[in-house]
């Protein structure tokens, strides 16, 4: 095994394949003229943005800016900053008033309050992700901090767990909705963030961030994003930014809400398992001790067995016989 399995990496190489991937598949396959890409101001996004531009021109490219009120002020100045740096059209469409017509905030609160007696306007919030790296099953706790700066934690039960979660996956999901407002009206392809980490564990929303019409990042490790980042010659705080959810209120890697690791190690660990490498020896090029590596292995199987469903297209009542004799066969009665 590579010390650095990316250290061979060739970002001026990799901008032209991807550049010729966005060009082929927006004349071909989708037909839209230009791009539609709703930049938070995390590298995924941003990269994701300078791409477009180097495949299409800054005019066939169009920002979607789309703050909360819990999302970070620094991730809206990150991304003013990308698109005007970008030269690329784009539109500053605050959500918290459409979060708080669905009952966003307040699903969530009220879940957070049947653990935390007393939790309520004035406190912040997140969650954490335990068990993975000691070998058990995933779990989560709720930390909470109240205006006294008392912290709190909780082990989540199943439903307020879910409950949390879903009331916040509308964040995800009123964003793509707005992206694809525009891709409408402007006959522009939506262009989905994740990069190879984030698709191949499921960290994504089904309907939400997941959706899309082009993933040019797809492929690319988180290290290789933040290599493209800098030979994109992208803001600095960009370039040096640590990964985070900005989803919920106290700050919060993603290693932290999702991942067995930063995402480096996680990086490393992703390509040793995939690429056959022993445990024992992914352990000791990384200088983590071997059992945790193989706890990070089951977790990074046990991810991608949950996200299956993420990646599942919708079912239909029809065959492989069916299929071929076309949709007229899938309405036939039984």
């Amino acid at each position: 095994m590579q010390h650095d399995p990316f250290s061979n990496f060739d970002p001026a190489a990799e901008v032209e394949r991807i550049s010729r991937f966005i060009r082929s598949r927006l004349s071909g396959d989708l037909r839209r003229r230009g791009a539609v890409v709703g930049i938070s101001g995390g590298v995924d996004s941003s990269v994701c943005a300078a791409l477009c531009v180097a495949a299409l021109g800054a005019e066939r490219v169009f920002g979607v800016l789309m703050p909360e009120r819990e999302s970070s002020a620094q991730s809206l100045e990150l991304g003013r900053a990308v698109s005007e740096q970008l030269g690329v059209g784009y539109r500053v469409q605050d959500i918290t008033t459409t979060l708080e017509a669905l009952e966003c905030y307040a699903t969530r609160d009220s879940a957070i309050a049947e653990l935390i007696p007393g939790y309520g306007a004035g406190w912040k919030q997140k969650v954490v992700i335990m068990g993975g790296l000691s070998g058990r099953f995933n779990h989560f706790k709720l930390v909470a901090k109240d205006p006294s700066g008392q912290v709190h934690e909780a082990r989540l039960l199943l439903g307020q767990y879910l409950s949390i979660v879903a009331a916040t996956n509308y964040k995800q999901r009123v964003r793509k909705s707005i992206e694809y407002f525009h891709a409408d009206r402007l006959n522009y392809a939506v262009i989905g963030t994740p990069n190879r980490l984030e698709y191949d564990q499921g960290f994504f929303v089904k309907n939400g961030d997941g959706s899309a019409d082009l993933k040019p990042i797809a492929h690319l490790y988180k290290t290789e994003v933040y290599a493209l980042a800098r030979w994109l010659g992208l803001p600095r705080a960009v370039c040096d930014s640590t990964p985070t959810t900005d989803t919920y209120t106290l700050p919060q890697g993603q290693d932290e809400f999702f991942f067995a690791l930063p995402y480096q190690q996680m990086d490393q660990a992703l390509w040793a398992h995939d690429h056959g490498v022993p445990p024992a020896l992914t352990a000791t090029r990384m200088g983590l001790a071997p059992e945790l590596v193989k706890n990070a292995y089951r977790d990074i199987e046990a991810k991608r067995r949950s996200a299956h469903y993420l990646h599942a297209p919708p079912l239909m009542l029809q065959d492989g016989a069916d299929a071929a004799q076309g949709p007229a066969a899938a309405r036939a009665p039984a």
